[in-house]
């Protein structure tokens, strides 16, 4: 199977370009989200990371019935 996919892509100009922009995007992503990661005001950060606590505090001052018996 193998031996099949590398003789097909032997056959195609130009095939070593596709791993290099590939890597280059992969890369550009990472180099973006890490910048946004040190640019982000902590106040943004606090507000997103307390969300999923607060949808829980709403739960449980509502008394959802869609809350799980453990």
């Amino acid at each position: 199977m193998l031996k099949f996919a590398k003789n097909y892509l032997e056959t195609i100009d130009g095939v070593a370009t596709y791993p290099m922009i590939s890597l280059a995007i992969f890369f550009l992503f990472f180099v973006a989200l890490f910048a946004w990661v040190f640019t982000a005001s902590k106040t943004y950060i606090n507000q997103v990371s307390a969300l999923p606590l607060e949808e829980d505090e709403l739960e449980n001052n509502t008394g959802s019935a869609h809350s799980t018996i453990i």
